[in-house]
C-alpha cells in the first residue's frame, strides 16, 4: 500500500493477474506505501490511519466491503487508500489489500493493490471506478502463508494472490482509510468525501466483537484530517474526509 505500516494463484471470478502500475497513476518522486500508524499521536489518533483496529488475540482473517469513494480533485496531487489487513497496529509488518482514490494534477485516478509491508505495494490491473462495490479479505494459516483477495463485485472481476511472511505477528486486524506515505512522510490526503465500510469481520466474527480501537486521522497539531463513525451492528462504519 504509499507508505503504510505494514503490511500461487486461486481461481477467482474473472481473474486479472497482471501487476502493473496504472498508466495514469499520479506522478511521484518515490513509490507510495501503506504503512503502520507509526505516526501515532495517541492510541486512537494517527496522522495516517482512520478506521478500526482490533487487538487482543491472534488474528488469522479480516474482511470488509466498501463503496469506492469519489476523489474530488484540485490542481494538487493527493492520495487516499482504503483497505483491510492483518498486523501493523502494534507490529512492523502489514499484510493488506485495497484500493486508492488519488488525484494526479487535478485528475482522479482509481486502482487496486496489495502490499506485504515492508515490501513495496503491487498495483493491479483490476478496474476500479467510483461507486463500485469492493470486497477484500486477508487470511492466513498462521504458518506464514497468506491469501489476499480483492473483488470488484460491481464488475464481477477479482484478483487473488498467495504470499509468504513468516515474521508476521498476527497481532491485529484492521479496516482502514489511509493517507499513504512517501519517502518524505505522510502524503496529502485526497478529498474522498465519505468512505462507507460494511461487513467488517475478523476471525469470522463482527470486528466489534473485539472492542476495536476507533482511530481518528489528525495532524500533530490537532487538525482532524478524517473522522471515524461509531460501529453499527458491530460491522459497519464510515470515515469522512475533513482536511488534506
Amino acid at each position: 500500500m504509499l507508505m503504510r505500516r505494514p503490511r500461487g494463484l486461486l481461481v477467482a471470478l474473472p481473474l486479472l493477474a497482471a501487476l502493473v502500475l496504472p498508466a495514469t497513476a499520479p506522478a511521484r518522486s518515490a513509490p507510495i506505501r501503506h504503512a503502520p500508524p507509526n505516526h501515532r499521536i495517541t492510541r486512537s489518533t494517527s496522522t495516517n490511519w482512520a478506521g478500526y483496529a482490533a487487538t487482543g488475540t491472534t488474528f488469522t482473517s479480516v474482511s470488509a466491503t466498501w463503496k469506492q469513494p469519489t476523489a474530488t480533485c484540485s490542481s494538487a496531487t493527493t492520495y487516499s487508500s482504503f483497505w483491510v489487513g492483518l498486523d501493523g497496529y502494534s507490529s512492523n509488518t502489514v499484510e493488506q489489500t485495497g484500493t486508492d482514490a488519488d488525484c494526479s494534477s487535478g485528475s482522479p485516478v482509481y486502482y487496486a493493490w496489495y502490499e506485504m509491508y515492508p515490501k513495496f505495494p503491487k498495483n493491479l490491473s483490476l478496474a476500479i471506478h467510483p461507486g463500485d462495490t469492493i470486497h477484500a479479505s486477508v487470511t492466513t494459516d498462521g504458518k506464514g502463508n497468506f491469501t489476499l483477495t480483492i473483488a470488484n463485485t460491481t464488475t464481477g472481476a477479482s484478483f487473488t494472490t498467495k504470499q509468504k511472511l513468516k515474521s508476521a505477528k498476527l497481532s491485529s486486524a484492521e479496516v482502514i482509510a489511509e493517507a499513504p506515505s512517501g519517502s518524505g512522510g505522510v502524503l496529502p490526503l485526497t478529498n474522498f468525501g465519505t468512505a462507507s465500510f460494511s461487513a467488517a469481520n475478523a476471525n469470522g466474527q463482527a470486528i466489534g466483537t473485539f472492542n476495536p480501537d476507533p482511530i481518528t486521522m489528525q495532524t500533530s497539531t490537532g487538525t482532524v484530517k478524517a473522522s471515524t463513525s461509531t460501529l453499527s451492528g458491530g460491522t459497519a462504519f464510515s470515515v469522512t474526509w475533513k482536511h488534506a
